[in-house]
């Protein structure tokens, strides 16, 4: 048996260089095909397989790897600093909002800063002002801003 150092080198290569690319580029993905290729570099050395082989083990260690890593963040979230971050319609949950079309039966429109927006709620003539007080398939839900509990339960005048 003899050890083919130039392979472990190449697969330390690749290994090197998904690490740094996972670093400029977060995913959480290229990390765990890095390790694939550590790994394959250490049996490598170890072992001294034919490419072919070697190939193969990098193929199934990425597979396992990048398998193992999803479901370690799955059970695992990282907690985000601004969770509605990408939820534009929930960040707007207590905003006051301009009727621009009348609600009528429910439905109306409302201006949202240089946007327009969907609106359900009670009946209420252009031009009056609503809290939003939720979301629902894709419409604001605006309530009169009297009309609206505070957090102990009673009614406010907001």
């Amino acid at each position: 048996m003899t050890l083919d150092f130039d392979a472990y080198w190449y697969w330390m290569i690749v290994a090197v260089v998904l690490g740094v690319a996972e670093i400029i580029v977060p995913g959480v993905f290229l990390i765990w095909v890095a390790a694939a290729a550590a790994i394959t570099a250490l049996v490598t050395l170890i072992a001294g397989p034919p490419v072919a082989l070697q190939f193969t083990i990098f193929a199934g260690l990425a597979l396992i790897a990048t398998w193992g890593g999803k479901r370690w963040y799955v059970r695992h979230p990282v907690p985000s600093a601004d969770p509605l971050l990408n939820d534009r319609a929930a960040r707007l949950v207590g905003e006051t909002v301009e009727i621009t079309s009348a609600i009528v039966n429910g439905r109306g429109r409302a201006r949202v800063g240089d946007s327009e927006w969907n609106v359900r709620g009670p009946d209420a003539p252009a031009g009056s002002c609503l809290r939003v007080i939720g979301v629902e398939d894709g419409a604001l839900v605006v309530r009169q801003p009297s009309t609206l509990p505070d957090r102990a339960g009673s009614i406010s005048e907001s």
